[in-house]
């Protein structure tokens, strides 16, 4: 009985068992793909607080944390999971993130001074994938900031007190800062840092009278990639906008610049400034024109009107756009409120003292341009604005002054003519007779330099012929040394010769004078002479037999002797 009651018991646990895991895997497993992230809202749990948007895990609501790519298994029952793609910051842009949750910001705050508040966050969120619960948190992804070659970025803080004035903010402090943004991508959150891109290096303010004469601030972009390019045409193209916007709000400037327009400008080949890149054709590149409609004009010192088309060319310094910009305003601003009333100024003061003649001859329109230029370069150095060169063009006088002007000015001129003509005549005599002068001297020198040829030929010869005389002279010389030399050589062999010979004998003699005297008799000096001459292989033996007998063996002893 036991044992079927267990059996019965173990068949129900494992149904049991079974039955949970097909529920678990069947229905409470949930699968988050790559690129997907999970919001789960529970529908039990620990009550949070009242007002409270996003809860922690175990509380009842909706969960801070998302799931991310993976496996999970909740109840579906106590658990509302909604899936969704994950936040993809692509390059080049920035995800500027709004905070539903947290606490309050301060009355007229706009961004959040942590992640503990409510409202924009300072730090915005870089290319990349991120997972941040849409329920609680609304990420807006826009352009990150891109300054073009031949710009810079002056930056401008949105929040904090504001800066003391004519200074720049500090950290925390609401104005413009004193560093700039060289050329370059950056990502930066433009709800709490505004940037304007202006132009440094070389541009031109043209002023030509004519109906639609414009102020002309060229824009100039170059980069390395279709992509870059096509950030920095929207750079310049919300900059422009920006541009527009400020000249119909501000009324200072309607003046000088009524009509804002935008110049379409060619599409225009640049070369990649990275290892490897090869041209490319950029966006359409907006040009920035501001009409004005009106010559640079003044009264001469005798009374007329002077009217005149005048071009600047004028730059911008890195180092000084930050104060520029933060007492003047934007490239426009300054062209308008301190380029163009300057060049005004300094062109009425210069040209009232010239009289009206002065603008027709070249070297009056050309002093009158270096004492203008002069001028401005003074006004615009105490504003940290390089002037490089002021160019005058066409210059209109009244016609009652210009044509009795330009006639005496054509009859001098031609009297100059004339009298360059009668002096070209008389160098054409002078040159031809020089000509001729010069013809004869170089024959001249051609004969001399023959003779002189022929003497050194003659000279070079009688030397070679000198120096082999003096050659064979020392040779008969030396071989006279020579046998006198020879001759001394043989007489001293001959002597030497001799004398040895001499000593050689008479020591000989000497010997065997001593060696005769030694003996003692003559007889006894043969005998041994005898002996010497005796064959030194002949053998005696000598026999003893007794007393007063000698034997001698002669036979035996005898010596053949070869012939």
């Amino acid at each position: 009985m036991k044992k079927q009651l267990f059996s019965v018991v173990l068949v129900v646990v494992v149904a049991v068992v079974a039955v949970y895991l097909i529920y678990l895997w069947g229905f409470c497993r949930i699968y988050v793909a790559p690129g997907q992230m999970a919001v789960v809202t529970a529908k039990s749990g620990d009550a949070p607080t009242t007002g409270t948007l996003l809860v922690e895990c175990g509380q009842k609501g909706i969960w801070r944390d998302v799931l991310p790519e993976g496996r999970y298994f909740l109840d579906p029952v106590m658990h509302d999971v909604k899936i969704v793609p994950a936040i993809n910051i692509p390059l080049g842009k920035v995800g500027i993130v709004t905070s539903k949750v947290g606490k309050p910001l301060a009355p007229g705050e706009i961004i959040a001074p942590d992640k503990s508040y409510q409202g924009v966050w300072r730090d915005v969120l870089g290319p990349g994938v991120y997972r941040l619960n849409p329920e609680g948190y609304q990420v807006d992804v826009v352009d990150a900031i891109n300054i073009p070659f031949g710009y810079v970025g002056v930056v401008t803080a949105q929040t904090g007190k504001p800066a003391q004035s004519g200074e720049f903010a500090q950290p925390g402090e609401k104005g413009v800062l004193k560093d700039i943004l060289q050329p370059g991508l950056y990502y930066i959150n433009p709800r709490a840092y505004q940037v304007n891109v202006i132009e440094i290096g070389m541009n031109q303010v043209s002023m030509t009278g004519r109906e639609g004469s414009v102020i002309e601030v060229k824009n100039r972009i170059e980069a390395a990639s279709d992509a870059l390019s096509e950030m920095s045409f929207n750079t310049l193209n919300n900059q422009l906008q920006n541009r527009q916007e400020m000249l119909k709000s501000d009324k200072s400037l309607r003046g000088n610049m009524p009509a804002p327009q935008v110049a379409r400008a060619s599409k225009r080949r640049v070369m990649g400034a990275v290892s490897g890149a090869v041209a490319t054709t950029t966006p359409e590149t907006p040009d920035m024109i501001y009409s004005i409609g009106s010559f640079v004009e003044f009264p001469s010192r005798d009374g007329f009107k002077i009217m005149m088309d005048m071009t600047v060319e004028f730059e911008l310094l890195p180092e000084h756009i930050s104060r520029i910009y933060m007492f003047y305003g934007d490239l426009p601003q300054v062209v308008a409120k301190i380029i163009l009333p300057q060049i005004l100024s300094a062109s009425r003061l210069k040209g009232s003292s010239y009289k009206a003649q002065d603008f027709i001859m070249g070297e009056g329109r050309e002093t009158f341009q270096n004492n203008l230029r002069n001028e401005l370069v003074v006004a615009m150095k105490e504003k940290s604005i390089v002037i490089h060169n002021a160019i005058i063009r066409n210059v209109t006088i009244p016609q009652n002054i210009l044509k009795p002007i330009q006639d005496a000015s054509l009859a001098v001129e031609q009297n100059l003519t004339n009298y360059s003509l009668q002096e070209t005549a008389k160098i054409e005599a002078e040159l031809n007779t020089q000509t001729s002068l010069i013809e004869q001297k170089r024959r001249e020198i051609e004969q001399e330099t023959q003779k002189m040829m022929a003497e050194i030929a003659a000279k070079r010869q009688q030397a070679v012929r000198l120096i082999g005389a003096e050659t064979e002279l020392e040779v008969a010389k030396l071989q006279l040394e020579r046998s006198k030399i020879d001759a001394k050589r043989n007489k001293l062999k001959g002597e030497t010769e001799v004398k040895v010979a001499f000593l050689r004998n008479n020591e000989t003699a000497q010997g065997a004078e001593m060696k005769a005297q030694a003996l003692g008799e003559s007889g006894i000096m043969t005998d041994l002479e005898l002996v010497d001459k005796l064959n030194p292989n002949l053998k005696l033996q000598v026999i003893y037999a007794g007393n007063g007998t000698m034997w001698t063996d002669l036979k035996s002893g005898a010596v053949s002797i070869k012939k």
